[in-house]
């Protein structure tokens, strides 16, 4: 019987295509149905759509997410704070505790969407009106620029009457290189039903650094037109002034 010996040509088109095989069936198995974050922070003001939540003082914070590769997704984030004693006139509520979760994907090429349930708790928070919040919210992205929209389901943030509040923004992220990125964003807050007017619009550039091994650092100039009677109390200057603040995260 005649035998055929395969070109050396042949055979290593044959080994290298065995080998992509293998190398992509590696992958696929090596990626997880769940994945699981942790993150520790570290902030010079605490700002919550630029209105400052640590009335320009330092906060830690720290935060926990749990992700499904088929989109859905769930979360605890918290930070110290001391807008509920200085603006809210509590004698108890120096922690915020953000638990969430939602689903993400994708429309069609490069078109993304995020829609969730996020709750803003201030554990033992005595505010005259409680400073607990809940917000439904969405969002479109198209490559780098999203637009999203919140809205309250009860009072926001002890302001009494202030069911259907509604937060619009929009923000990008454009990567500068060298790990480098910058984000603009704009945004637009409606609190009704208040005798001092609570709207305001905001805005914010920052600068990221991508510094290895998880850590990232962030430099943030952001304000607003934020009033005076309805932002400013006591000694506490108006929470939603400009202002420059640094930023330190650890990811693991």
């Amino acid at each position: 019987m005649r035998h055929t010996i395969p070109s050396p040509l042949l055979l290593t088109a044959l080994m290298g295509s065995l080998l992509a095989c293998g190398a992509a069936q590696a992958q696929t198995a090596a990626e997880p149905e769940v994945s699981l974050s942790f993150n520790l922070g570290l902030t010079t003001d605490y700002r919550f759509r630029s209105i400052s939540q640590s009335s320009f003082k330092p906060a830690v914070q720290a935060g926990v997410d749990l992700s499904h590769k088929n989109g859905l997704y769930a979360g605890a984030w918290g930070s110290t704070v001391n807008w509920v004693k200085d603006f809210a006139g509590a004698t108890d509520g120096s922690l915020e505790l953000d638990v969430y979760g939602g689903y993400r994907g994708e429309l069609a090429k490069d078109v993304g969407f995020d829609v969730g349930l996020i709750g803003y708790l201030y554990p033992s928070n005595n505010a005259a009106t409680n400073a607990n919040t809940t917000e439904i919210y969405g969002a479109l992205s198209y490559g780098p620029v999203t637009v999203k929209y919140s809205r309250s389901l009860g009072n926001f943030v002890a302001n009494a009457d202030s069911s259907g509040s509604q937060y619009l923004e929009v923000a990008a992220t454009f990567d500068l290189g060298n790990g480098f990125t910058l984000t603009p964003h704009l945004g637009r807050q409606l609190i009704p039903n208040q005798a001092n007017p609570g709207h305001y619009t905001d805005y914010s550039l920052t600068l990221g650094k991508d510094l290895g091994g998880g850590l990232s650092a962030s430099l943030t100039a952001a304000g607003s037109d934020a009033q005076d009677s309805f932002y400013k109390v006591g000694t506490v200057d108006n929470l939603g002034k400009s202002g420059v603040y640094a930023g330190l995260k650890y990811s693991f």
